[in-house]
């Protein structure tokens, strides 16, 4: 098993609490207390008077230069607006402004310029993307399980959401709710569905042995840690094993918030793209108007389907439910469900014959058939009934051995005269996510489980839109079996056509399923009835809703003859159903869990029944709530949160400034560091809540909770605009800025860093959202020992190749080294402050990385087709491009130093110029008249210079 920093420092605390800390709760926790800052909710505070009121453009400034004042400094002068615009560029969507963007700037002399491109900004597609990685952080998204397997995931869904969201500036409190229960809100969107995401982005370990219960309760702390640092801003986390040691949570109280999310599905459901959506309900109001087209030629059709129902709804002999145990390897694990069924959970063998055993004797001595049902669970990839990627399966063989309860060497092996099903699946080569070697196996109707060929198998794969349903097979037995002293049965599942590895989506497993048996006569066949149908009719005709009975019709109608044409137009729509996509949400489970508090953490150790509820040092929830997760959503969001909005704004101005106004994003408790401008942050709590400023750029008030007014208030206030200089005196009596009297200066995220490279060079492909890409990578990473098993790395080598660092493939046990680099974290647990780290492998980076070079050369290739025609002018631009301002005289000399000596290095046969600019992209293919890939060589060195360039990286 991996050892991750955080299952580290879990046994470190788990240790501690051994030795220092109570195992249950702490009754004496503290009540008389003066409440901490953090534990309060904001009020706006009075705007504090300054001796310079000139130097403020509003609220922010007049804060920062109190303090400022009372400590006897000054702010700095306001920046040059090259620079000033280029920060502006890099905040708000991460990218550097164009030369031709920075002249229209500097060209426009109207009063409100620099407001209109605050405005442009906001508005842009790239706004989302450059701060929905921030979010992501706290939401530990990754596009891989972790652990020892860490096979891939598809959760791109929940990024491009969260990418949405920011660019509509849906309210906050709206966003944590979407999150944290978008499925329970009223008639939800899939949209609303997807953001369920943020709970479902731990880590998933699916080792060979591993008990899925317990991993289940990692990531539900781990679900706890992230709702503590993103949203609470809050160390929760510490109370999982014993009592807070400095803030007053308890146990109990981490426990009753842990019971609002403890009652669900990990369900993995199938969702569409905006222009898959749209195929969708066209399909379905097609289907719909073939269906009204036939009630409308058959006014009758409601006497015809009564008739219909009534020589059907009873024609189902009586099951008997087997209660049955594996009695093979136990690798993967099947839990019993209270319906009788077993669902298979945890690792997932490709290649495998489970056998189970009846638990007692069945007291049944004429026994003439047996039926297996494939169930759909939530907890199963696209809802099952089986485990593969699609949430199909396959049963190679059924095969049945039943022996006397009380003489067990009278044994027989049960010979089958014929087996039926409620779907025949065509028979087809298996998928070529289970190719082996051989490649020489099918699936199709389930006559192939009783063949005896390990290369065939009873497939369900009805197409997209109808494979993810109940199915069910009836094997009739030859004569009926069975002893009148009880019955022991043994029944084989043997399922031989998933891959050849356990680790890349490869199983082809049964998900769900349930055995029975009947000693009705036959001849006996599979219910052709849908479950869906079967429980409509089973209500009377008075107590169906509408949709009940188009339910029934549309099954009914595909059973009348005269009505074959009809069926075989709404059959070719079907075939027409997009495949769509599958992302991690929840679903709420119908029958609650029990709660328990944990002691030492321990989920093998339950205390005791807790309920849902709310710590007491906190607002407190409404009278007559209801303990799901919907009700914590709300309270989440609550005005009268004490953290919430403090929390979030101060990660915003953590992203502008280098830090926060409290330090310490993560932790606004007890240890936590003070906030250097309290009054403002609670100003700027206030304003998120319930804004009474009218920014710069806005018309009125902006709604509640809205993102980008706070961000207008920020980025037009003097305090931003300050110059980033910073003399030596400045610098020891305040190291970190955090007075803010100059303006901030730091290396950008790492995302930014290979942005720039691609948009300084014009490669940057501008899509927004869809899947992640897989951008060149060495190769070895992704083979053992450096993985654990082979993984599926294919370099991108189209135009998703140059595709923004935020849609890049994040693989947790496998990060991507040039992101890495930069201190991009992995995923592996929630991350709301990064480490900004400088080292020389950073360099190597941006000299050397595939993608990087291949910006220096489209860099080169941009200049020299820019329409200067001096070394000089083309220098500029190159310079411009990266840097946006103007080269000095001193750069341009040192820049045309090295040009001159690469140009001289080449014509004397240092290296063949073709070999340095080949590749992709082909800079050399149609190059202008007088440009020689001599030329473009010289000028691809002086364009790695400049994307090596610390102030390119850096936010002045």
């Amino acid at each position: 098993m991996k050892l991750t920093l955080r299952s580290y420092a879990r046994t470190v605390c788990a240790i501690a609490a051994l030795l220092a800390w109570p195992a249950i709760s702490r009754a004496d926790a503290p009540t008389t207390r003066p409440a901490h800052w953090s534990f309060v909710a904001p009020s706006r505070p009075a705007l504090p008077v300054v001796g310079n009121p000139a130097w403020c453009r509003g609220a922010i400034d007049q804060f920062i230069l109190a303090r400022l004042e009372s400590e006897n400094l000054s702010p700095a002068t306001e920046t040059d607006k090259v620079t000033l615009l280029r920060r502006l560029y890099l905040d708000l969507i991460g990218l550097p402004p164009t030369p031709h963007e920075v002249d229209a700037f500097l060209s426009d002399s109207s009063p409100d310029a620099y407001a209109k491109q605050v405005e442009k900004l906001l508005a842009s597609p790239h706004y989302g993307e450059r701060w929905g990685r921030h979010w992501l952080d706290a939401a530990r998204y990754a596009d891989s399980d972790g652990f020892e397997k860490d096979k891939p995931r598809y959760m791109f869904f929940y990024r491009d959401y969260v990418i949405n969201a920011l660019n509509k500036d849906i309210p906050y409190n709206q966003f944590i709710l979407e999150q944290i229960a978008g499925d329970l809100l009223p008639h939800p969107t899939q949209d609303q569905i997807v953001a369920t995401g943020f709970l479902r982005n731990s880590m998933v370990n699916e080792e060979g042995g591993v008990d899925p219960e317990q991993f289940r309760m990692d990531e539900m702390f781990d679900r706890m840690d992230a709702i503590g640092k993103g949203i609470l801003g809050l160390t929760i986390q510490c109370a999982q094993c014993h009592s807070h040691k400095y803030d007053p949570l308890t146990q109990t109280e981490y426990y009753r918030l842990f019971a609002f999310l403890n009652n669900d599905h990990e369900a993995q459901r199938v969702v569409y793209r905006p222009d898959e959506q749209m195929k969708v309900a066209g399909l379905r109001r097609q289907m719909r108007q073939i269906e009204t087209a036939l009630r409308t030629q058959d006014p009758d059709w409601e006497s015809h389907m009564a008739h219909w129902e009534e020589r059907v709804k009873d024609d189902q002999p009586q099951w008997t439910v087997l209660d049955v145990e594996n009695t093979g390897e136990n690798d993967q694990r099947y839990l019993p469900q209270p319906d009788g069924s077993l669902l298979a959970q945890g690792y997932a063998p490709t290649k495998f014959t489970v056998t189970f055993r009846t638990k007692s004797k069945v007291d049944l001595s004429h026994i003439t058939a047996f039926r297996l049902e494939l169930l759909t669970d939530p907890n199963l990839p696209c809802g099952g009934p089986g485990r593969s990627f699609k949430g199909t399966c396959a049963l190679t063989d059924f095969s049945v051995e039943v022996a006397s309860a009380d003489h067990p060497e009278k044994r027989a092996k049960v010979k089958f005269a014929g087996v039926t099903a409620d779907y025949d699946q065509p028979e087809r080569v298996l998928e070529p996510n289970f190719y082996d070697k051989t490649n020489n196996r099918v699936t199709g109707p389930v006559k192939l489980a009783l063949d005896g060929n390990a290369n065939t198998a009873w497939g369900i794969d009805a197409g997209p839109g109808r494979r993810n349903q109940d199915r069910k097979a009836v094997f009739q037995c030859s004569e009926p079996v069975g002893f009148d002293e009880g019955t022991m049965i043994t029944i084989h599942l043997q399922q031989n056509h998933g891959g050849w590895n356990s680790d890349d989506l490869m199983n082809n497993n049964l998900g769900r399923f349930r055995l029975s048996v009947t000693t009705a006569d036959g001849p006996l066949v599979a219910d052709p009835l849908p479950k869906r149908v079967r429980e409509i009719l089973s209500i009377p005709h008075e107590k169906r809703s509408q949709n009940q009975v188009a339910e029934v019709f549309s099954y009914w109608r595909t059973t009348v003859a005269d009505w074959k044409d009809a069926n075989q137009q709404v059959e070719d729509l079907w075939q027409q159903w997009p495949a769509g996509a599958t992302t991690l949400t929840l679903v709420a489970r119908e029958q609650p869990r029990d709660t328990h508090l944990l002691m030492r953490g321990d989920w093998l150790k339950p205390a005791e029944e807790v309920t849902a509820g709310v710590p007491a040092f906190l607002h407190q929830l409404p009278p007559d709530h209801k303990s799901d997760r919907l009700t914590f959503a709300h309270w989440l969001a609550d005005e009268k949160s004490p953290t919430t909005a403090r929390v979030f704004v101060n990660r915003i101005w953590q992203s502008y400034f280098g830090i926060g106004i409290v330090a310490t994003p993560e932790d606004f408790g007890m240890q936590g560091e003070a906030p250097s401008h309290p009054q403002l942050l609670d100003w700027l709590a206030c304003e998120f809540m319930k804004p009474m400023v009218i920014a710069p750029g806005e018309s009125e008030l902006a709604q509640p909770w809205s993102i980008k007014h706070i961000q207008r208030l920020i980025v037009n206030s003097a305090a931003y605009c300050e110059d980033s200089r910073v003399t030596p005196e400045l610098y020891a009596r305040d190291p970190y800025n955090r007075l803010l009297a100059r303006g901030p200066r730091f290396r950008v995220d790492g995302e930014i860093v290979h942005d720039i490279a691609l948009s300084a060079s014009g490669l940057l492909n501008p899509e927004i959202g869809g899947r992640s890409v897989m951008p060149p990578a060495p190769a070895f990473l992704f083979q053992p020992p450096t993985s654990y098993a082979p993984f599926p790395w294919i370099d991108e080598t189209g135009p998703e190749k140059y595709r923004r660092a935020i849609y890049t493939f994040r693989r947790r046990s496998t990060a991507y080294p040039a992101l890495q680099t930069f201190d991009v974290p992995n995923g592996e647990s929630s991350c709301v402050r990064r480490a900004r780290s400088n080292s020389p492998l950073q360099a190597l980076v941006t000299l050397n990385e595939p993608i990087f070079f291949d910006a220096a050369k489209a860099l080169a290739r941009k200049t020299l087709e820019s329409g200067a025609t001096t070394d000089a002018d083309r220098i500029d631009y190159a310079f411009r491009c990266v840097l946006s301002r103007h080269a000095t005289e001193a750069e341009q000399k040192e820049l045309q130093s090295l040009l001159n000596k690469e140009r001289q290095r080449f014509a004397d046969g240092w290296k063949n110029p073709n070999e340095l600019v080949s590749g992709t992209p082909e800079p050399t293919k149609d190059l202008p008249p007088g440009i020689t890939p001599t030329q473009l060589a010289a000028y691809t060195v002086v364009a790695r210079v400049l994307l090596n360039l610390d102030e390119a990286m850096t936010k002045e």
